[in-house]
């Protein structure tokens, strides 16, 4: 019906013309008082000729709109396979259509290399700028001072999420599933982060979780790492941060401030830093993006409670996929 309804729209002047003829004759039948039996006969062939011209003419129309919707799968293909042209118009529609693909083609081959580009320079800059970290580690090994050891600390965070963005937009990247002892993973994460956690003298509550989780280890710690240093980051001195199992779900409870109503729907967005983020004015906005975009390809889960001023807990479920942000 809706395909009928085009044809005759697309064809809706000269059904207007047709009928327009048709109340010419009528009067003028009327007029020399004609037999209304001739009259009849003469709209029965007008009728007839009508039918035999159009139905053809509406099949075509069909046979057409599926063809150039048959094209719409293979929009992405650089030359696209079209009907032949039936009419100068239809020829110059296609030269547009064929200069547009083309013009699309060496568009998307340009932002490729540049992508390419910038992916290799900052790749080369975040494998280089680890050098001098590991030296000023160094030294500070030498000449301990625990204020710079954290924000030296908070360096090498922001260089691995550099690295870890670069390699999710990756097609090389590889995840390798093996067994992974959860604790292990746990101790890793809270040894780098413990300069931290005395420098703002944030109480630790581990408790071992006695958890084995088929996962990629390397990616999951980067996830527990990002957590735990969200959870340093908003905790007010002197506060405190639970770690521990919940059946199948890892749990990252701390006391700081909290995350407002109206943001936790927005956590996961990419660039979206908040209430939070707006008061601190050092967020990024990434960090919980790049831990959900972790989390999916592992087939993990991640929800996030939280209550201004009480905290926020994070619960991640390593064994089935329910998303929700409470």
């Amino acid at each position: 019906m809706k395909i009928l309804c085009a044809y005759l729209f697309r064809h809706r002047k000269l059904l207007v013309l047709l009928a327009g003829c048709l109340a010419v004759c009528s009067t003028v039948f009327s007029l020399y008082g004609l037999p209304l039996e001739s009259v009849g006969y003469a709209f029965a062939l007008c009728l007839a000729l009508g039918i035999a011209l159009f139905v053809p003419s509406c099949f075509q129309f069909l046979r057409r709109h599926r063809e150039l919707k048959g094209l719409l799968v293979q929009i992405r293909e650089k030359a696209l396979p079209l009907p032949p042209p039936r009419g100068l118009l239809e020829e110059d529609y296609q030269a547009l259509l064929r200069a547009l693909a083309s013009e699309r083609a060496a568009l998307a081959l340009e932002t490729r290399n540049r992508v390419q580009d910038m992916t290799d320079y900052y790749t080369l800059w975040a494998h280089q700028i680890k050098t001098p970290i590991a030296a000023m580690g160094l030294l500070l090994q030498e000449e301990p001072r625990p204020e710079l050891e954290g924000e030296l600390l908070k360096i090498e965070q922001y260089v691995e999420m550099v690295l870890g963005y670069l390699r999710l937009g990756s097609d090389s990247t590889d995840y390798v599933f093996r067994s992974c002892d959860l604790d292990a993973l746990l101790r890793q994460s809270v040894r780098k982060y413990a300069r931290l956690f005395i420098l703002k003298k944030i109480s630790l509550d581990f408790q071992e979780t006695g958890k084995t989780v088929l996962s990629d280890g390397k990616w999951l710690s980067f996830v527990i790492e990002q957590l735990l240093s969200n959870a340093v980051k908003y905790t007010p001195e002197g506060g405190r941060v639970r770690i521990y199992g919940d059946g199948e779900t890892l749990v990252i409870a701390d006391s700081g401030i909290g995350i407002q109503p109206e943001d936790l729907p927005r956590v996961f967005e990419k660039g979206f830093t908040g209430f939070n983020g707006r008061e601190d004015k050092k967020s990024t906005g990434i960090g919980l993006y790049l831990c959900r975009q972790v989390l999916d390809r592992l087939n993990h889960d991640i929800s996030i409670s939280s209550r201004p001023g009480q905290g926020t807990l994070v619960r991640l479920d390593l064994s089935r996929r329910r998303r929700g942000v409470e």
